[in-house]
């Protein structure tokens, strides 16, 4: 039952983006990416609100759902179109670059984390995923730093 209604919505997204194929395709890409852009933006703005007004601010669980649920829906949506069903690269783009890259980039971290751990690169697995998360904080801070100290 699943399978056929995830098959009927990419088929039909397929047909959408398939109206793409007589754009240029200099700009067919990058168009098909800022079709999923807007879309993963605004889910990301309004969920993030929908759950600080259910679950409060003290953590910040909008984005702790968001980015789970954007590694979940990344592991399964390329899972799908790489292995399951032939789904068209404009729409992987607009789906897993568009969406999900503004949805949230932490499913193209979980991703990237999860290839290197299946080509046995254990150790950049290992350096990717901690050092992402340590550095980004410290990134975080580093910028806070600069922006207090230039204006």
């Amino acid at each position: 039952m699943l399978a056929s209604v995830l098959q009927q919505l990419f088929n039909e997204l397929g047909r959408a983006v398939g109206m793409l194929s007589s754009v240029d395709p200099a700009i067919r890409a990058p168009l098909a990416v800022s079709l999923g852009a807007v879309p993963g933006a605004l889910s990301r703005y309004y969920l993030t609100l929908l759950f600080a007004h259910w679950l409060g601010s003290s953590f910040p669980y909008g984005t702790f759902i968001i980015n789970l649920s954007g590694a979940l829906i990344m592991g399964f949506f390329s899972t799908l179109a790489l292995e399951r069903a032939l789904i068209p690269p404009d729409l992987r783009l607009l789906v897993a670059v568009g969406f999900l890259g503004s949805y949230t980039t932490f499913s193209t971290y979980a991703l990237d984390t999860a290839t290197l751990l299946r080509v046995g690169s254990q150790s950049p697995a290992l350096f990717y995923w901690a050092g992402s998360a340590v550095l980004g904080v410290l990134s975080l801070e580093l910028g806070s730093f600069l922006a207090r100290r230039l204006l």
